[in-house]
């Protein structure tokens, strides 16, 4: 998909803060700490229609006033991944800014979870 030059900027400017992962990183820590969370920030339809196996859904739309009620503890890995990593750097940059502390953009998102086989299911 070709983004649009105003969308490309505002990932550039987020991801020169944000902590990029990539899937094996992720999938490594996810396993290392039962603690941690893998969270999909894509939209309702495309979680639907497959997802990472264990990641919940908060959707990009919604991060920011629903993150502190669900994950209360701004010191709890995140593992935050979207399409191809553009939402999720948008969404950890914002969650840093609330305070949250070990935020992760996994770079490649969903495409880069099937390319390396990571387990998936359909909601």
């Amino acid at each position: 998909m070709k983004h649009a030059p105003g969308f490309l900027a505002i990932v550039e400017d987020a991801k020169a803060r944000v902590k990029e992962v990539n899937v094996a990183q992720a999938l490594d820590a996810l396993a290392a700490n039962s603690g941690a969370a893998l969270i999909d920030v894509r939209e309702e339809s495309e979680f639907a229609a497959g997802h990472v196996s264990g990641a919940e859904h908060i959707g990009k739309g919604v991060m920011e006033r629903d993150i502190e009620r669900l994950h209360p503890d701004f010191k709890q890995p995140l593992y935050l991944y979207c399409g191809g990593g553009f939402r999720s750097a948008l969404s950890a940059d914002n969650l840093q800014k609330m305070g949250y502390e070990s935020v992760y953009s996994v770079d490649g998102g969903w495409r880069a979870f099937l390319d390396a086989g990571a387990p998936t299911k359909k909601a």
